[in-house]
């Protein structure tokens, strides 16, 4: 028996082992040390089985797993593998510092059943981005639903014997980069107590995010978590018709966003109106769209 708990970490990765070391090194360098480390390595072709072995730390174990493109699938494998009262996720590019774990489980100590904390968002140019997630209200489950996300994976420490209750991870290739947040909905739902620690405690990187692949991808990821949780409560009233119009014209202007940011204007502008034929009433909508007519008529 382990006098303090033990927290198990899931490292889903794939060819990313020049990032994967210095994920490992952010764990083992945990001031909290009751952890285990389960690797879940989507048989990468590069070096990542050298270096999870490279550590020589018997708490840091791999499982190879074919994931077929469903990250979601590589996490419920190595949550049924983990020995922890408690998970903790971190994606291979992603760090944490060095109390993040002590932090969140001073928290999660308090009754809570799952703790997100703050994060850098890293660039591929080193910029960062300061974020803390939250507030507890926004992480009610209709406030998680009309209004959006507001939990990071790489930030997540939560109660095992919740995530086995919900069911884990969804599976299903229409959810696959929206998968977390159909999680947390429905952890939410199930009246568990989720808390936030506004400090920073880790770097979550960002690349490639605003490919145009990747844009489409996740907005019908999250058009489909959007739609099944949102059937689960029809048939809506006046004010729930109205959020869900809401909430599915915010996804249009995200996905017109990410489109804007790859200098994409025309198509940016396409979603931009789907958006506003969804819901007009969204203020920063009409400044978004200023911002795309002019670079679209003076190119830069």
């Amino acid at each position: 028996m382990h006098e303090k708990p033990l927290i198990s970490v899931v490292i889903p990765t794939y060819n990313h082992a020049h990032f994967l070391k210095t994920a490992l090194e952010s764990v083992v360098n945990q001031t909290y040390t009751e952890w285990e480390a389960i690797v879940v390595n989507n048989y990468s072709d590069d070096n990542t089985i050298d270096v999870v072995s490279e550590f020589g730390d018997p708490r840091i174990k791999l499982r190879n797993y074919k994931n077929h493109g469903v990250i979601a699938a590589g996490r419920n494998q190595a949550i049924s593998m983990s020995k922890g009262e408690y998970v903790a996720f971190l994606d291979s590019d992603d760090i944490w510092y060095p109390d993040k774990l002590k932090e969140c489980l001073e928290l999660l100590n308090q009754g809570f059943d799952l703790v997100c904390h703050g994060e850098f968002w890293v660039k591929t140019d080193n910029s960062k981005r300061h974020i803390i997630y939250g507030p507890e209200k926004n992480a009610r489950y209709r406030s998680l639903l009309f209004n959006g996300n507001c939990i990071s994976t790489s930030a997540t420490v939560v109660r095992k014997e919740a995530l086995d209750k919900a069911g884990g991870f969804c599976e299903s290739p229409d959810m696959v980069t929206a998968e977390d947040y159909d999680l947390w909905l429905k952890l939410s739902k199930s009246d568990i107590k989720i808390g936030f620690v506004k400090k920073i405690l880790g770097e979550y990187r960002i690349h490639n995010a605003n490919h145009s692949k990747v844009v489409l991808t996740h907005m019908m990821a999250e058009q489909a978590v959007l739609e099944k949780h949102i059937s689960m409560l029809r048939p809506l009233n006046l004010y729930d018709k109205l959020l869900e119009k809401r909430r599915k014209s915010i996804v249009f202007y995200g996905a017109g966003r990410g489109f804007q940011s790859n200098s994409e204007y025309s198509v940016a502008l396409n979603y931009f109106l789907k958006s506003f034929k969804t819901y007009p009433f969204i203020g920063r909508l009409y400044a978004a769209v200023v911002i795309s007519l002019y670079y679209k008529i003076f190119p830069r």
